[in-house]
């Protein structure tokens, strides 16, 4: 009989597996994430990752659903997409509630989007992605506090301001003087995506020729809102924001204001996170528009950064006690000492292996869980027992009773 070839314990391509201390920094991001921006006063929601496919043909642009989407057709005929990005489910959102919400609203999320695109540093198929958004603020107070809230996040994760820049521009402004140049304003598109890639395209001049009569310049004027959004942010201390002629972002959505967020350190060429005004995507629902302003930022990168800069968090376990009974008899008292600990508000588990008392200590060291109690017939018989900080050595004498007085614990 032939053998069944053995499956494969790698994942899909350009996606990750969490195991537990991945998942413990992955947490640690999500919770600076959240924290700060629930200190703007944003307010958390959600959404399924599925979407109909004509949402994202018609505002995140046909290149994006042609090649880089999961697509596909469900049982009930329906043409559906694992969400690449959040903004137009945002969109989607705030149009259903449009006519009973009261304005201005800040919203943020953190969701897994999926894009098909050859994985690389800073990029694979699957990643989170802290997603903020106003809604309902025309003027710059918005594009400030936006930046304000991105460049607090870096802030918030120790990484200094010498370190990253602001780079911003305007897409009206950059779309006026695209537009001067060109042989025909159809060629705008694509000219915008031309030059927000200019970096990596090696034959830029010559794609350039083809849309365009003009040697390439972009006149680095800015107009009456950058120049406004720019002495505020250096009002509030934020200084490592420039600007940049060239960003673009590649949505077609945005409408002006746009930024991105650039590491200074060349293991991390590239862009960061960005976002940027998108005032008319509610029309497409039919639905008046609502000035918006958001932006985004995925968890691959910024871990790419705080590693870079030796920030990742030494993570401890969130079990704080490990009761190792001495052998099987001892097993109900460690079950009824653990839930006792519990109702104190303590994590606590419970070794069960019959691996040599020494094996356990040793076990539970590796997993970083701070204190031991081993529970044999005396601590059982007498009903005192002893904490041992596994960091420092020392013991604490404890009942049962007395549990209560471990305040640090807890």
């Amino acid at each position: 009989m032939d053998k069944k070839p053995k499956l494969s314990t790698e994942p899909y391509k350009g996606v990750r597996d969490f195991y537990p201390e991945d998942m413990a920094i992955q947490n640690y991001i999500f919770d600076v994430w959240r924290k700060t921006a629930e200190s703007f006063g944003y307010v958390e929601y959600g959404a399924s990752p599925l979407e109909s496919t004509e949402l994202y043909k018609a505002k995140s642009g046909e290149e994006i659903v042609n090649e880089q989407t999961y697509s596909f057709k469900d049982r009930g005929d329906r043409d559906v997409t694992l969400r690449p990005e959040m903004t137009p489910t945002v969109a989607r959102m705030i149009a259903g509630k449009r006519r009973e919400m009261k304005f201005p609203q800040r919203w943020f999320s953190i969701p897994n989007l999926f894009r098909y695109e050859r994985p690389q540093r800073g990029r694979l198929r699957e990643h989170f992605q802290l997603n903020c958004d106003m809604f309902g603020v025309a003027g710059i107070e918005a594009e400030v506090e936006m930046i304000s809230l991105a460049y607090q996040i870096m802030k918030n994760f120790g990484i200094s301001d010498d370190k990253f820049e602001i780079r911003i521009n305007s897409r009206k402004l950059l779309q006026h003087k695209i537009e001067s140049k060109l042989k025909n304003k159809e060629f705008y598109q694509k000219a915008l995506k031309l030059i927000d890639k200019k970096s990596k395209i090696k034959n830029f001049d010559e794609e350039w020729a083809l849309l365009s009569d003009q040697p390439y310049l972009i006149d680095e004027t800015l107009n009456n809102s950058l120049e406004e959004t720019f002495i505020s942010l250096r009002k509030k201390g934020i200084v490592n924001a420039i600007y940049d002629g060239e960003i673009g972002r590649g949505f077609d959505y945005y409408t002006d204001t746009v930024f991105e967020i650039f590491d200074k350190n060349p293991l991390n060429n590239r862009s960061l996170f960005g976002g940027g005004r998108y005032d008319n995507l509610l029309e497409i629902f039919g639905e008046e528009p609502v000035p918006t302003i958001g932006f985004g930022i995925g968890d691959v990168t910024i871990r790419d950064v705080l590693e870079t800069y030796n920030l990742l968090p030494d993570i401890k376990s969130k079990t704080k006690v490990a009761i190792i009974p001495f052998n099987q008899s001892c097993f109900e008292d460690a079950d009824n000492l653990a839930s006792i600990l519990r109702l104190q508000n303590i994590n606590t588990a419970v070794d069960y292996s019959d691996k040599k008392i020494g094996d356990k200590i040793a076990k539970a060291d590796k997993e970083k869980i701070s204190f031991v109690v081993v529970l044999g017939e005396e601590e059982i018989k007498t009903g005192t027992y002893k904490l041992k900080n596994l960091a420092t050595k020392e013991e604490q004498v404890f009942t049962k009773e007395t549990i209560s007085n471990l305040n640090f614990l807890k």
